[in-house]
């Protein structure tokens, strides 16, 4: 754990000597399928406002402390990146091309809709992304409840810095996305 903290005091540090912006974007894990299959909703998406209401990529330095870099940003709109990268990994991990964004034109097109309230979405002192989402499945139509959890993540960082932060990031989306797909 020391070594992490200095490697995070490190990387802001140096971070902070550099004027270069960085964009760092959220990947989805392989290539959803193309065309038809059941159809799934998902959205709306909800996220703490310490994720959006900044645009950084964020650390927490200790259980009351977060820490940013004003030069390492999303390059987008991180709530709609989140919703893009889960929709596909769940098209892929369910064999549907048939995924659907909040919000969307025809409700009768789909079989499921996933309601997602992110509640922390970072980097630890511990070398891990963290990913805690409370979210709920509904069968459609009529919004019948069929599953509503809360899932806390963990991804280790394979290696140090902002770009594997980002990279962490997207497979814990994945992993959210296995834990919905055995739901439905």
């Amino acid at each position: 754990m020391f070594s992490r903290s200095i490697f995070l005091v490190a990387l802001l540090a140096l971070s902070s000597c550099s004027t270069e912006r960085n964009y760092y974007v959220l990947s989805p894990v392989g290539r959803p399928p193309s065309g038809g299959g059941i159809g799934i909703g998902i959205g709306p998406v909800n996220m703490a406002d310490y994720l959006v209401e900044r645009p950084y990529l964020i650390f927490q330095s200790s259980p009351h402390k977060m820490e940013i870099s004003d030069l390492h940003e999303w390059g987008g709109d991180l709530r709609n990146d989140f919703t893009r990268v889960l929709a596909s990994n769940l098209g892929r991990r369910k064999g549907t091309g048939n995924i659907r964004t909040y919000p969307w034109d025809r409700e009768n097109e789909l079989k499921y809709q996933i309601t997602v309230d992110v509640r922390q979405f970072h980097g630890t002192v511990d070398g891990d992304a963290l990913l805690e989402a409370s979210w709920r499945a509904y069968e459609l139509p009529g919004s019948r409840l069929i599953a509503s959890k809360t899932t806390t993540l963990r991804e280790p960082m394979i290696n140090d810095g902002f770009e594997e932060l980002a990279a962490a990031q997207s497979r814990l989306i994945d992993s959210l996305a296995a834990a919905i797909s055995k739901e439905l």
